[in-house]
């Protein structure tokens, strides 16, 4: 019995490393892409027609035997899909074209705290000392790590514009986390992933075909395997591992091992991308995960 519980723990474990590799590569992947002359609402639109086949799959068989769903389930799911995946998608592509991926992924990073600012907004729920000090911490590293890009890049104008597109796709995020939760628990993990995915793949290939012509499509072949493996490593992988994680091991460890994925997305931009790094960027990274861990930990404890 105890050698069953530590080996569906050291699977909890792998599934949440995998996930957290799967979400940090994405902005590396991106980057590389982007040379190549791709507009962000395309490369958006490959990623997600190479993951549209699996989500349609999952979608359909876990809803073949559920309960039907009712007008204020699909009201929900479309809000949440377009603010979730396809909001949060789209900011975040186009923040890429002007910031590092370090700084992209320490600035989505903070959405904990941002999920803690609409709980208070909406709900009326207290902050305490700690969590103020998680707060003042996250964006105090926010800060070190911009200084770490305008000192890369030279141009101040291009890094608040990245920086607030990013901002705002974490928001859109935190919004959506907000919001999930009771959706959650009324279709499952798996079947509201699903369908809250295909509502934002309709989006995105609404807005591409409204914004782009059909000959944008024909790209160089290194674009489409970034898209496919934006798709599949970086979506669908990430998505079910994580989910798979919690089950085994709980939100909180998971969250907690999920820490690691800012760390991943600066070494992978220091080796792919020839980004620079830099001692402020290494503050940074510390205090943003060090103001995630206090707020994840506490909500773990209240979980």
């Amino acid at each position: 019995m105890l050698r069953h519980r530590f080996s569906a723990h050291r699977i909890g474990i792998t599934l949440a490393v995998i996930a957290a590799f799967g979400f940090s590569f994405k902005a590396i992947l991106i980057k590389l892409a982007y040379p190549y002359g791709v507009a962000p609402i395309t490369l958006l639109a490959l990623r997600m027609a190479f993951a549209l086949p699996v989500f349609l799959w999952v979608g359909f068989s876990a809803s073949r035997s559920a309960e039907p769903l009712t007008r204020r389930d699909w009201g929900m799911l479309a809000v949440l899909g377009l603010l979730g995946y396809y909001g949060a998608s789209i900011l975040d592509f186009v923040g890429l074209q002007y910031i590092s991926a370090g700084l992209e992924r320490l600035i989505l990073f903070t959405y904990p705290t941002l999920t803690l600012l609409f709980g208070l907004a909406l709900y009326g729920k207290r902050i305490s000392l700690r969590q103020i000090l998680a707060l003042v911490l996250c964006y105090l590293g926010i800060a070190a790590a911009f200084i770490h890009d305008l000192h890369l890049s030279g141009d101040a104008t291009a890094v608040w514009i990245g920086a607030s597109f990013v901002f705002g796709s974490s928001i859109c995020y935190a919004i959506y986390l907000t919001g999930s939760g009771a959706m959650i628990a009324r279709l499952g993990t798996a079947r509201f992933t699903a369908l809250a995915m295909l509502v934002s793949t309709t989006a995105i290939f609404v807005h591409y075909f409204v914004s782009q012509p059909l000959s944008t499509l024909v790209q160089p072949w290194p674009v489409y395997g970034y898209g496919l493996a934006m798709g599949l490593l970086c979506t669908v992988l990430p998505v079910f591992a994580q989910s798979a994680a919690i089950r085994h091991i709980g939100s909180g460890e998971a969250a907690l091992i999920g820490m690691i994925g800012p760390l991943l997305t600066i070494a992978s931009a220091w080796l792919l991308l020839d980004e620079g790094f830099s001692g402020a960027q290494m503050v940074g990274t510390v205090l943003v995960i060090a103001g995630v861990a206090i707020v994840s930990r506490r909500q773990a404890k209240r979980a």
